[in-house]
């Protein structure tokens, strides 16, 4: 019997998705657990895995269809049936690249040997290389050794947005590049794999294209009109002497890597930084419900993750009872797991406050929109080298080339005051330019 594919209900009260697409195609095969579609809900777009290994035998629900939690949207059928039932099919369509990449996961390594010398290659590499099953199935797609592909995932961990990113690059160079080995190139032509690496094309169409909104980018829009018309934004902008925290980061980043196996970032010293005065200021931490305000007890952090389709607020939960490693590491597993469609939706849901970082393109400093129902959200700016007046212990001035970085706060009038939003970042910058932590 053939195994249902249904679409997942992603949280209590999610109760429709929308297919945005098929990663495989009818006659495909399909080991379980492997990415075999995406959907977008209204709290988080997501790759599904495969209930069962096979065949893919019929897709029933198609592209950018939107349809209710349990409905079955297509089938999976095991190697024999599949077999049994479409004897033509499997050679016209298995024939190109589905079945020889499939033989070099690690399920079949007896298998692969009739592929000769590149399948225990390609097995020996994926063994090696810390990457999730897509990026292993896009870089035999595309021919690509993951070997000559640097990871910025955890741990040296490499992303789909690693990936694809190589191979853009590679094929602006008209794919010269020795990692492409020339046999699996042939076979993969026909094949629509390639289509990944198009996809960045498609936030730039041609000038007078009219190109229907996405999902996310549609929710975004709404929360965003509506986060103005709900509060009343006010902005204040602090300048922070950065120095101490990035001379400490130049020092330890490689050891702290080597320790814990993450890469040590800027992110969790502005969120430690902001924990400690949310504890100071509990009103930043609190929100408007009618005409009561919610004081909460926890302290949930919103980070924004810049996605190349648009753009998610993961949430570090309990932040506050975190040390700093724990941040870190929370920090990068969420926006690993953004970046690859692995959110679940409690994973977006109960933020209290809010940190943005418009730095990281360049951006000297940005005035954020309050994300709601949070009443403020901090804005992370560039982190650039300026002269400074430096006045030492005896009151003498000097000026002195020092690592700078503007924080701002954007908060909603209604509930914080003026006073309250200047004090708390005062405290922020006070704990930042005085950090005095051990990061582990």
């Amino acid at each position: 019997m053939p195994t249902d594919i249904i679409m997942p209900q992603m949280g209590e009260s999610i109760v429709e998705g929308t297919i945005t697409k098929w990663l495989k195609k009818p006659g495909d095969k399909v080991q379980r657990d492997e990415p075999l579609f995406e959907i977008s809900t209204d709290k988080v777009d997501a790759e599904i895995p495969a209930p069962a290994s096979g065949v893919l035998q019929e897709i029933k629900v198609t592209e950018g269809t939107t349809v209710g939690v349990n409905t079955v949207v297509g089938t999976i059928a095991v190697d024999g049936e599949a077999a049994a039932a479409k004897p033509a099919a499997a050679p016209a369509k298995a024939a190109p690249p589905a079945p020889a990449p499939k033989e070099e996961k690690k399920p079949a390594p007896a298998p692969v040997q009739a592929a000769a010398p590149p399948a225990p290659a390609a097995k020996e590499e994926e063994d090696e290389t810390r990457s999730s099953p897509l990026v292993r199935k896009i870089a035999r797609e595309h021919g690509v050794s993951l070997s000559q592909v640097s990871g910025t995932g955890l741990g040296g961990r490499i992303t789909k947005q690693d990936i694809t990113q190589f191979i853009e690059n590679q094929a602006s160079r008209v794919g010269t590049d020795a990692s492409v080995r020339p046999a699996e190139r042939s076979e993969a032509v026909p094949s629509p794999a390639p289509s990944p690496a198009p996809r960045p094309a498609a936030p730039a169409p041609y000038p007078g294209d009219l190109v229907p909104m996405t999902n996310m980018r549609k929710l975004i829009a709404k929360h965003m009109i509506e986060s103005r018309r709900t509060s009343a934004h006010v902005h204040c902008m602090y300048e922070v002497d950065f120095t101490r925290i990035v001379n400490l980061r130049a020092k330890l980043k490689a050891g702290f890597e080597q320790r814990h196996g993450v890469r040590l970032t800027f992110m969790p010293f502005f969120v430690r930084a902001a924990i400690i005065a949310l504890q100071q200021w509990p009103i930043i931490n609190a929100n408007i419900e009618g005409d009561n305000i919610r004081y909460h007890r926890n302290i949930n952090v919103g980070i924004a993750v810049a996605l190349d389709w648009g753009l998610i607020v993961p949430v570090l939960k309990n932040a506050g009872d975190l040390n700093f490693l724990g941040l870190q590491r929370g920090i990068t597993d969420l926006g690993e797991r953004a970046r690859t469609k692995k959110l679940k939706p409690e994973d977006v849901e109960g933020s209290t406050f809010t940190i943005t970082n418009p730095g990281q393109f360049g951006a000297v400093f940005g005035l954020p929109i309050i994300n709601q129902p949070n009443s403020a959200i901090m804005g992370v700016g560039g982190i650039t080298k300026q002269p400074l007046v430096i006045t030492d212990k005896d009151g003498s001035d000097s000026i002195a080339i020092r690592s700078v970085v503007h924080l701002t706060l954007g908060y909603d009038h209604r509930l914080i005051d003026g006073a309250v939003a200047d004090q708390f970042m005062a405290q922020v910058k006070k704990n930042l330019e005085a950090w005095s932590e051990e990061i582990g």
